[in-house]
Parts: C-alpha cells; structure tokens; sequence
C-alpha cells in the first residue's frame, strides 16, 4: 500500500477564508469551490504539479483525476510543452505584428480536426462557444441558437435561465444577464431529439444554430448524432459540436473523428494546450469566412505562448499514440475500480467512457447522494487521490497510480459502507458536497 502521511489542509483553508474578502465566490472558476470536493478535507490550493501529482500549500501530495477539468491532458508541467513556452518567451510572448504561428497552428487544427477548413482563436472554451454563436447568427442572418450540455458564461448562453423550460436547473446564470435576450437561445435535453424537431417546428426559419456537447459519459444512441444534423441541414442550420471537454482524450480528432459524424462548426479549447490559456472554433469555409464582416476581435487571442502550447501539445499527442494510450489507461482504471468494488461488496459500479469513468454507487435512498459522494472523496483525499468520483487520465498516469487508486477507493468503500450500514455523520469530517457548476438542462 502506498505510504501516504495526509498533514490536513489548515493553510489552503486559511488562504480560502482571505480569498472570500478579496474575491467575489472565492475563485475564478466554480468548479474549484471547495464546496464541490470535501470541503474541510480537499485541497483547494495547490503549490505545484507534476506529471500526473500536484502537492497542496499544506505539504500533501495527490494523484490528481481532475487534471484542471480537462485542461491537462499530457500531464503537469510536461517538458517539451514546457521547455517549447520558454523558448519562445525569450523570443517574445507577444508582438506588435502577427506571429507566423498563428498560421502554423491554424493548419495543424485544419489537419486534425474534420470540420475545420477555417479557424478562428479565443482564450477558453467560454470565449470560443461566443464567438461560434456570433458566426453563426452572422452567417445565417437569424438569431436563435438551439442548445444542448455546458456552453460557458456568456450572456448568450446563461439567458435561456430566464425561459418557462420544465427541465431548467435554478439558481445559476440569470443575474446581470438582459432580460430582452430571453428566448434567443432554447435548450433541449439530451438525446431528445423529438424536443429538437418540435424547437425547430416552433421558430421555423429563425434557428441559427445548433450548439451540443457530441457526447458527455456515455455513447449517443445510435443514429441521434446524424439525425440532429439532418435536422439542421433541413431547417439550413449549421450545426456546431463543442468539443471543449468530451474531445481529445477519445480520438486526437475529437468526438466528431470518434464516430464519424463532420459538424459544420467545432468549439475546441482546455486540452489543445495542456494548460495554457487557448481556444479555436474551426469550421467549414462558407460559414467561417463570414466571420471577416463581423467585430470578433481581442489583442491576446493569439499570443505566441497560448500559440506554442498548442502546435506542441498536438504534435505531441499524435507523437505519442495519445488515443490507445487513454483507452488502456481508462479501461485499466475502470477494471480496477472495479475489483475494489467487489473485493468490498458495497452495491455500486464505474459508469461512463473510457475517457472519464466514474464510481456510481446504489443507493436506498437517492437523498443520501450528497453525503455518500462527499464521504468518498474525503476519503480518497485523505489517502493522497484528488478526485470528484470520476478519474479522467493524463498520459503521465502510470500503473502504479492507477494501483494506488484502486486501493485508496478500496479503503474508501470500507467507508462508505460502514456509514451506510450505520450513520454517515458519524463518518463526515467535510461539509456536505454541493455541485459547483450545472447545466442549464439536465
């Protein structure tokens, strides 16, 4: 069993208490609240990272599973992509004139991602999925984007909080949003594809667009992905993949390489640089190309760092075999999880793609949900593994990571079914778990 020493997290709950003075919601992104781990337990300030491990301001050391929800995909810190930055600073992390690069990984995206013939940048997935939207409804001449998973915080998007929608999730988006946008961009469910004819039905001639996560845990039905764009071509739609967090890790293609289906337009951001600040949206010429008459326009969205991380990480994940390496990596860590599972008996199973499997455990009673995830990931953090449930590989991940893993969720499940069996209070030494961020349709 891996020696691991947990020393407590005091100065990451220290620096957290400062930051609730200085900082509105206590960080710049929702899904590093405390409150979305075991707050109390979880490290939520981190002093530096390493291949497929980070150690926390306290001293402790984690295999890491979250990998910055997604953005790391090679590993921390990898040197080549590291060592590639560094050159390249002592050349200038920006210029006056553009930077040939900006050609450079503009091609490397054309010759990896299907539906890319044109490509534009942003900062982050937030950044790209607004631009997406603005080219469309450029292109298009209409205004109603039809929507399905997680597209960022933009007005755009977080409007639709403001429609009658029976699925809507409350209490994220809305505020500080115009009211007068509500109705420009329509969620459906999914896999609902009746809900998205009878969308396309209801503002006929008006869909700009259709924004979908192309996959999130689990495979698409068979045929839903070709009928949504049928739908869209039949309607003259154009139909964009956001492959911000699904792509990548499956196919170095992304979702749309992973099952054959070419969208009109792709989101991409997170993992095409492994770490650095980058997105792109990348699309068929035709719709791309309107984007040369429309205002898209910001000094940093092609500096040269954001620029170098990305022609490197890409190469780098084709130089390595990226896509068999995640398969075995996910499915030697589903399999391990597994094992653990039945070696403790506890009713439960690892659910989803190979990409980023997760524990689900049966339950008598779905309000205990909070608690027992909550139980879990304390204890997996006080064993040295950072994770929300789910374990989304690096190519830094090793064997022995995914054996310390197992054992730590082992150890974990002894738990878990000990409070089951008893009182999970007794157990909790966190503050109960509330999700950090939620889509607007479930």
């Amino acid at each position: 069993m891996r020696n691991y020493q947990y020393k407590g997290v005091k100065k990451s709950i220290g620096i957290y208490e400062r930051a609730g003075e200085v900082i509105p919601g206590y960080t710049q992104l929702r899904s590093r609240l405390a409150s979305g781990f075991a707050e109390g337990v979880s490290p939520i300030y981190a002093d530096h990272a390493k291949g497929s491990r980070f150690v926390d301001v306290d001293g402790n050391e984690f295999i890491d599973w979250v990998n910055a929800v997604s953005a790391i995909i090679l590993g921390h810190h990898d040197d080549i992509v590291d060592d590639a930055v560094k050159e390249q600073i002592d050349r200038g992390s920006i210029y006056t004139v553009n930077s040939p690069k900006e050609v450079e990984l503009a091609e490397e995206l054309i010759d990896t991602i299907p539906s890319a013939e044109m490509v534009k940048y942003g900062k982050g997935g937030g950044d790209a999925c607004a631009i997406a939207a603005r080219i469309a409804r450029g292109a298009t001449g209409k205004d109603i984007i039809l929507f399905s998973g997680y597209h960022g915080w933009h007005d755009w998007y977080q409007s639709a909080n403001y429609l009658d929608f029976p699925d809507l999730v409350t209490g994220v988006g809305g505020m500080g949003v115009p009211k007068v946008l509500a109705g420009t961009a329509i969620p459906f469910g999914e896999f609902d594809i009746d809900k998205l004819q009878d969308l396309f039905d209801e503002h006929k001639g008006k869909v700009a667009a259709v924004m979908m996560e192309p996959v999130r845990s689990t495979d698409p039905p068979e045929g839903y992905l070709e009928s949504v764009k049928a739908l869209c071509h039949k309607n003259n739609a154009i139909l964009i993949f956001d492959e911000v967090s699904c792509g990548w890790r499956i196919a170095i293609g992304g979702a749309q390489e992973y099952y054959g289906i070419t969208p009109d337009m792709t989101v991409v951001a997170k993992c095409i640089s492994n770490g650095y600040p980058m997105g792109a949206v990348v699309g068929k010429r035709e719709f791309m190309k309107s984007a040369e008459d429309m205002f898209i326009s910001s000094s940093y969205w092609s500096d040269n760092v954001g620029l170098t991380a990305s022609i490197t990480t890409i190469r780098e994940l084709k130089r390595r075999n990226s896509p068999e390496s995640f398969k075995e990596k996910g499915e030697n860590i589903r399999a391990a999880i597994k094992e653990a599972i039945n070696d403790v008996g506890i009713s439960a199973d690892v659910t989803g793609l190979f990409n980023n499997p997760g524990l689900h455990i049966d339950l008598p009673d779905e309000s205990l949900r909070p608690k027992v995830n909550t139980l879990f990931i304390q204890e997996m953090a006080k064993r040295g593994i950072h994770t929300t449930g789910r374990f989304m590989a690096t190519l830094a991940h090793t064997d022995e990571d995914i054996r310390a893993t197992a054992e730590a969720a082992r150890e974990s499940l002894k738990v878990v079914r000990n409070g089951l069996e008893g009182n999970l209070d007794d157990l909790l030494e966190a503050h109960e778990q509330r999700e950090s961020i939620q889509r607007i349709v479930r």
